[in-house]
C-alpha cells in the first residue's frame, strides 16, 4: 500500500511539473495567403511623413483581388513637390515576397497628368509589408522604403 501511495505521489508530481513546460508546434507560414486571416485583401498604408525630393510616402494599397500567385488593387502615394499619385498596383507572390509594380498619374499645384511608374520586391511579414521601391515621375526618379500596415 505504501508503494502504491508513493507511485501516486510521483505520478501527480510528474504531471504537475510537466504543466509548467509549454510545447510549441512549428509553423512554416511565411506570410499572408490567399485565404483565411493571413490574406493580403484589404487596406494597407504607411505613415504619413513629408517626402524628400527623391522619395514618396503615405503609401496606400487597397488589395481588391488575390490568388495564390498574385495580388492587385488600387494604389496611392505622395511624392516630392506634393505630387499626389493614384493608380493601380499588382504583384506576383512567391513565398514571403511580392515582385510588384504600380502605374498611375500624379497631380500637384501647377502640375496635372504626371505619369508615374514604381516597382520593387516587397517582403511580407506577419502584420506588415516592407516595400522597397524605385521609379519615375515627371519630376524625376524616386526611391526608398516604406512599411505598410493594416
Amino acid at each position: 500500500m505504501k508503494k502504491l501511495a508513493q507511485l501516486v505521489i510521483c505520478v501527480a508530481a510528474a504531471a504537475s511539473t510537466s504543466a509548467c513546460f509549454g510545447y510549441e508546434r512549428g509553423n512554416n507560414a511565411t506570410g499572408p495567403t490567399s485565404s483565411g486571416s493571413g490574406s493580403l485583401l484589404g487596406n494597407w498604408s504607411s505613415s504619413s511623413l513629408i517626402p524628400t525630393p527623391s522619395t514618396c510616402t503615405d503609401f496606400k494599397w487597397n488589395v481588391s483581388e488575390q490568388t495564390a500567385a498574385s495580388a492587385r488593387g488600387s494604389f496611392s502615394a505622395t511624392c516630392a513637390n506634393d505630387l499626389k499619385l493614384t493608380g493601380t498596383a499588382q504583384g506576383t507572390l512567391s513565398g514571403s515576397t511580392i515582385d510588384w509594380s504600380a502605374q498611375g498619374v500624379a497631380n500637384a499645384p501647377g502640375i496635372s497628368g504626371c505619369n508615374i511608374t514604381l516597382k520593387g520586391t516587397a517582403e511580407i511579414g506577419i502584420t506588415t509589408i516592407r516595400v522597397p521601391y524605385e521609379g519615375d515621375t515627371c519630376l524625376g526618379k524616386v526611391n526608398g522604403v516604406e512599411t505598410l500596415r493594416r
